[in-house]
Order: structure tokens, then sequence, then C-alpha cells
């Protein structure tokens, strides 16, 4: 059985190493003391979440052209691509969880490997006299010093600029049992999911178990359900459905309930004016006729594609120059309505 592992970072060719603080975790400290509020910039070991345990690829792109460090060469008419930005795709992970999806007394030992990569753009924040990166570092807000990270401790505001202040030791007595196993304790329809719960996927991959996973899986997809159960990731334990995706399994960790906002806590929803028979009938026209068939597909990241191409241009030394959009006019909600029609029956 493997230990938790993040899986590694690509970094861009041209993106300068990240300066971060270093240093030894927190150690113990005394009761309640009264301090100025600090800066807020988590403390190292800090509860995560599945996301931070996820394979992260940000693209981070340094369009600053510095003299000690001279451009990337790129293939003639192709805009300027981070690297790692192709070798990964579609390629899997290191595995940064192994333990059992645990049904009653069967297990089915597995994998946990991240499915979901954030490839929007990160770009450095730089000092604009010469360029170079800006590192930040833990300054107490009450005498200004930069502390090391041996010198810090965990608080929780209890009133404004008054902290309670736990030790390690405390902190333990709270985090849930991480024992690896998925804990199933009930089967649902998958449909009957509501995906506002959503939160974060993984692929579950059979470790030794193949047997077992394929029958999990066959069983699940030919009844149309999924594994409800919770998973402790980390210092977290969250509720989780595993459910069949694609010929394999996935594991989706989903939010509490009091961590979704349900509409009716506005106000003015309630009040919603009935709406007029014209106007519905020709909202219900303009729904049919774009009606379709979902595709992720039809909808590519445009602005990621236009970050690459201005690096590209950026690089050639291109100046660039920023036009202002002319905001369109609102128009009254029945003559929209007659435009968008008369502009679906020219297309």
């Amino acid at each position: 059985m493997t230990t938790d592992k993040k899986s590694a970072e690509t970094r861009p060719a041209r993106a300068a190493k990240a300066a971060t603080g270093t240093g030894k975790g927190p150690v113990p400290a005394a009761g309640p003391v009264k301090i100025p509020v600090p800066a807020k910039e988590p403390l190292k070991g800090a509860p995560a979440t599945p996301a931070e345990e996820t394979q992260k690829t940000p693209e981070q792109a340094s369009i600053h052209a510095s003299k000690k460090k001279a451009p990337a060469k790129k293939e003639s008419g192709k805009p300027a691509v981070p690297s790692g930005e192709h070798e990964q795709h579609g390629k899997a992970g290191r595995p940064f969880w192994s333990g059992s999806i645990t049904i009653g007394l069967v297990n089915v030992p597995v994998r946990l490997h991240t499915m979901v990569r954030d490839r929007s753009f990160s770009f450095r924040l730089l000092h604009k006299k010469d360029g170079q990166p800006l590192k930040y570092d833990r300054v107490c807000s009450l005498d200004g010093l930069v502390v090391p990270w041996n010198e810090t401790v965990k608080g929780y505001e209890i009133r404004k600029g008054e902290f309670l202040v736990f030790e390690p030791e405390e902190l333990k007595a709270a985090m849930p049992e991480s024992d690896r196993k998925i804990r199933i304790d009930k089967f649902v329809y998958y449909l009957s999911l509501d995906p506002v719960y959503f939160e974060s996927s993984y692929i579950l991959v059979p470790d030794r178990s193949e047997e077992a996973y394929s029958l999990l899986v066959t069983a699940l997809g030919e009844l149309g359900r999924a594994a409800a159960g919770t998973i402790t990731l980390r210092t977290k334990e969250y509720p989780v459905v595993v459910h069949v995706y694609d010929g394999a399994l996935v594991l989706t960790t989903l939010r509490h309930a009091d961590e979704v906002t349900p509409p009716h806590a506005f106000s003015i929803l309630p009040s919603l004016p009935v709406p007029k028979e014209p106007e519905l009938a020709l909202a219900k026209r303009i729904i049919n006729d774009l009606a379709g068939d979902f595709s992720i597909n039809d909808y590519p990241d445009r602005y990621r594609e236009s970050i690459l191409a201005l690096i590209d241009r950026k690089l050639a030394g291109e100046k660039i120059v920023y036009e202002e959009p002319h905001p369109e006019k609102a128009k009254e909600l029945m003559a929209a309505l007659q435009e968008t029609i008369a502009t679906l029956g020219r297309k």
C-alpha cells in the first residue's frame, strides 16, 4: 500500500521558479492571546481539500523579456505552448491515495488518481522595475518582522483581533480516522444525485483486484446505481459517490449540505412575475430552435487560446494594443426575443 503523494507539478519553459518560504511545521503555543489581525496567509500543514491533492498543472507564463534569459524556441506559425502542454494530455499520473472500497465484508483494493487538471494560466507577479518575481514572507502584523515557519502556530479568531491558539496535539484529537477505506453504506440511483453537490472527481484504478473491480463496474452499470459513502483525505472526511464512467469507477467528492446556498435564501426569487404568454411562446421557440445534444468539445477554452497567441506575439516583439469593445444597447424584452428569432431564421 502506498502513502499519499502529490503528483508532480509541471512548469512552463518560460516560467521562473517560484520563490516560496521554507522551514518546519508549527510548534506548540500557549492559550488565548489578543493580537492585531495578521495578514491572511495559510499556515503550513493547514487542512486541505481534495482539490489540493489533485495533480496540479498551472500554466505559468511569463511574458516579461529579461536580458538574463533568452526566449524559448518555438515552431513557426504556432502559438507558444508551456512545457508539459501536450505530453501530459491523456496520460495517467501517479496515485496520491491507495486503499479499499469497503462494502460490508467485501474489500476492493484501489488506487486513487487525479482526473481533472486545471489548465488555466497563472501569471507571476513581477517587480516592474527589473522584471524579477516577487517573494512573499510571513510578516508579523505587530512588529513587522519576518516569522520563520517554526515560530508559527494555528489559531481560530473568536473575536476581532483575539485568537484561540491550538497546539498540534489538540488538533489531532479532532482529525477524522484515516483508515484507507472508502466506506460504502448504500447504493443510490446515479441520476437522482443533485450535481450542485458535486465537488471533485478522481479515477479509481484496481490495485491487483481486477476481478472484483470488474464485477463492481458491471453490477453498478447494469443497475444504474452509484455507491454512496465516505472517505478521509488528509485531514477531512468527505461524503462521496462511486459511479461508473467510461468503463471505469470514478469517485466524486460531495459538498456538505451547509456548504450550498439554496435558491430560496434569496428573497427576490419567490416573488418573480408570471411571464406573459407572447413572450413565453417566443422563449420556448428559441429554446426549441437551439435544442441539441451536449458536447463539451463544443466549448473550447478561448481565453487560454488567446493567451497562448498573446504570448507568441509578445515574444515576437509585437506591440499589444487593446481596443475597448463597444457595449450593446439594452433592448426591451419582446424586441430582443423577436430579433433573436429573426437571427436564428437566417442561419
